[in-house]
């Protein structure tokens, strides 16, 4: 009641509701086709086998969030970067997310070494072709890297706030991606490092926020809905003392067309909350696999160079053009 007599009403966030959410996927996805096509033209078998794996990959999370009650669910397709599913829950479960995230790459892993063994018995270059893009893109998805699945379920796994670990981490991966997209001459590598980039400055602003948060004991674990008056005002002022910006937009609107702003910019900086509920042989199984799938990325390579039937196999799918 005190608080009720001394701050006033936080503002109404208004949820965005996920109308035209199919029609939303298809656009994305010509968008994306038409993009891919002024650049590379020539490679439609590329193009088809793209989709293929980033749609069964991303229906993997869109089925399971669906699944899990999440609002909002949209997936969406990136031009020259992928795609992705978007959804919102006010409280999060650790088990429920592990499953969210799992459920693209380690079916995506599957189906890659199905069509590679099933392609040795049938002859089908097409089911090479498509079996390493499904190995490729879902063994990459899982490093540990924000903001592919690997960064999500590591994230799932951190009990606690590393946020400074994970902008680290993130900044010296995007680095990583920019400069080794130079070497090799891949541009999308260095478009995605750059994008990274972008992400973790993102990232540090935030961090900057919840340190001056934390330095003033206000707390920002919370739902929008959850936070009280008083946090909502507290939490205001950090952003305004933090941003210039922000003072320049305060200064030119009235305060009633100011509140839907600062409603989403506080919503920005706040972190759902967790509930830490995946038993420890949900948590040892999908650590074992997730180290298994990694692993593979060394192991494979290794495995089609140096076995000889591999080295035979592959000698028949690069000569043998009719097949392609």
């Amino acid at each position: 009641m005190e608080e009720f007599n001394f701050y006033p009403e936080k503002p109404n966030l208004e949820e965005k509701k996920n109308e035209g959410g199919f029609s939303a996927t298809v656009l994305s996805i010509v968008v994306f086709v038409i993009t891919f096509l002024l650049f590379f033209s020539e490679e439609m078998n590329f193009l088809v086998n793209i989709l293929i794996v980033l749609t069964i990959h991303e229906l993997g999370h869109f089925l399971t969030m669906k699944y899990f009650n999440y609002r909002n669910v949209k997936m969406l397709f990136v031009p020259l970067m992928g795609a992705f599913v978007q959804g919102s829950k006010d409280e999060y479960s650790q088990k429920e997310t592990i499953y969210v995230v799992g459920a693209g790459p380690f079916p995506g892993v599957i189906f890659g070494i199905l069509l590679l063994i099933f392609s040795t018995h049938y002859h089908q270059a097409w089911m090479v072709d498509l079996g390493l893009m499904f190995l490729l893109l879902n063994l990459l998805n899982l490093l540990p890297i924000e903001p592919l699945d690997g960064g999500q379920l590591f994230k799932a796994y951190l009990k606690g706030n590393f946020e400074f670990l994970l902008m680290a981490f993130s900044f010296i991966s995007s680095m990583i991606l920019i400069l080794g997209g130079l070497y090799l001459g891949n541009w999308i590598l260095v478009i995605f490092g750059f994008f990274m980039g972008i992400r973790v400055r993102g990232m540090q602003k935030n961090y900057l926020i919840h340190k001056e948060l934390i330095k003033r004991n206000v707390p920002f674990i919370t739902s929008y809905s959850k936070l009280s008056n008083k946090n909502y005002i507290q939490i205001k002022e950090v952003l305004l003392e933090q941003s210039s910006t922000l003072k320049k937009v305060k200064d030119m609107m009235s305060e009633e067309d100011l509140d839907p702003i600062m409603a989403e910019q506080v919503n920005s900086v706040l972190i759902s909350p967790m509930k830490y509920d995946a038993s420890l042989l949900l948590k040892t199984m999908i650590l074992l696999i997730w180290v298994i799938c990694l692993s593979l990325v060394v192991i494979l390579p290794l495995l089609f160079i140096t076995d000889t039937f591999w080295v035979e196999y592959f000698d028949w799918y690069i000569n043998e053009i009719p097949f392609k």
